[in-house]
């Protein structure tokens, strides 16, 4: 592949690979530039978030390539939360009505190194690893590297995060909106071993969850028999005194202190910005054009689903590429907005509220309506992970829900449920229609 490439995608972090893979099916030539070594032969990135969830938008990505079936090989499902409270006890919440709607746990450098494998083999794709993007010519599509090289293409896709640099030189000197918030606690990454002869220390098919005022934690498993956990705490949280924020923790990690003291601090931050493209050029997906807080889980997932938008909207519009990455942003940016909104939210969600029993009694009626009315109840949790529902239509049907079951604490449980009934039914004639 000599010629210069249809298009260059910057960044191999997740989304870039995918991409490079979906597009050079529809016969596109692919340079994916990347300034960090071939993640095949390196170690995970220190300071990123190791584990991640993969839920419905993302397994439909990976089935898109067919990948799911390797990526799933490669993850532990998990079926539910198990919460840890204060005295030891902990309670199991499923995150789903039936056995499917699950989440799969999976380390991020198995899921990049199979990514970048299979982007590999796809004809017309060269990976450049070791190769810094430094500069960006937004309107002659092209970028030069950190040894002087130069490369031109037909369009540059910026996969390159939330400190993207092609988001940056595209939108230089332009009307353009961009935010960047950082969120008061950042989050360090631990080892839940197994035990000594190899057993889990906890229960593996389920997200781990300890709340609490002064941190949260939040642990993964892993396939062998460990799970990471994540650290969520104030930025002025002494890292040699993890054991007093997570007391109950530290019953299973007994190094739980050195462990967090030589972990690195991580950045939680979320990225909105407009626009997402320029002209027929550029544009920009995943953490370069939206990226969140993780605390809904889905900012790979929305990721892997911007990648899904993009290729079909190049492929609705094959002779007009502006065309197509203009309906991209439209189809996709105000439902990244609002996943914005959902993953700050449910930061206050899992550090407060699952140490609420009326917040906890809320999600079992929640789900217990699920399972009686399941096409017309569905949780706003089931929607997002357990479901392609745009994240801006689900939001739109938690809220309406929220206001029925709202009135089974305002005006009796006899009368609210017979409301509920009959605004269900009305909503089931229409849906059917």
């Amino acid at each position: 592949m000599d010629s210069n490439p249809d298009a260059v995608i910057v960044g191999a972090g997740l989304a870039g690979p995918l991409l490079a893979s979906m597009i050079a099916r529809r016969g596109y030539r692919v340079d994916l530039v990347e300034g960090r070594p071939d993640p095949r032969s390196a170690r995970h990135d220190s300071g990123r978030s190791i584990n991640l969830g993969m839920s419905a938008r993302a397994i439909a990505a990976l089935r898109e390539v067919g990948l799911w079936q390797e990526a799933r090989r490669l993850s532990v499902p998990m079926r539910g939360r198990m919460v840890h409270t204060a005295g030891g006890r902990s309670s199991f919440y499923p995150y789903g009505k039936d056995p499917s709607q699950i989440l799969h746990s999976i380390r991020r450098d198995a899921l990049v190194c199979l990514l970048v494998e299979h982007a590999e083999k796809q004809p017309g794709v060269r990976l450049r690893f070791g190769t810094r993007c430094v500069a960006v010519d937004r309107d002659g599509a092209a970028v030069t590297m950190e040894d002087g090289g130069k490369l031109t293409a037909g369009f540059v896709v910026g996969a390159d995060g939330a400190s993207s640099l092609v988001r940056t030189e595209m939108q230089r000197g332009l009307p353009a909106g961009f935010s960047r918030e950082y969120l008061e606690w950042g989050y360090k990454e631990i080892t839940i071993r197994a035990r000594p002869d190899g057993t889990p220390a906890v229960p593996l098919e389920a997200l781990h969850i300890w709340p609490g005022e002064r941190g949260l934690g939040v642990a993964h498993p892993n396939v062998d028999n460990s799970l990471t956990c994540t650290l969520f705490l104030p930025r002025d949280e002494p890292p040699d005194r993890a054991s007093d924020a997570f007391p109950h923790l530290a019953e299973l990690v007994p190094d739980l202190d050195e462990q967090a003291s030589a972990a690195p601090m991580g950045h939680l931050t979320t990225v909105r910005t407009a626009p997402w493209h320029h002209r027929d050029t550029m544009v920009l997906v995943g953490d370069a054009a939206h990226a969140v807080y993780p605390f809904y889980g889905q900012g790979m997932n929305a990721s892997f689903e911007d990648c899904l938008a993009l290729d079909r909207m190049l492929a609705r519009h094959p002779r007009d590429r502006q065309a197509a990455f203009a309906a991209y942003e439209r189809s996709r940016k105000p439902h990244t907005d609002v996943l914005a909104e959902l993953s700050a939210q449910n930061f206050l969600e899992l550090r407060d509220g699952m140490r609420s029993p009326l917040r906890l009694a809320r999600k079992r009626l929640d789900l217990l309506l699920h399972k009686a009315f399941p096409g017309t109840w569905v949780p706003l949790y089931t929607l997002v992970s357990h479901t392609t529902v745009p994240y801006g239509e689900a939001l739109r049907r938690a809220r309406r829900q929220d206001r029925v079951a709202a009135a089974l604490t305002v005006t009796g449980v006899g009368a609210a449920v017979a409301g509920l009934l009959a605004v269900l039914a009305r909503r089931h004639g229409r849906t059917s229609r």
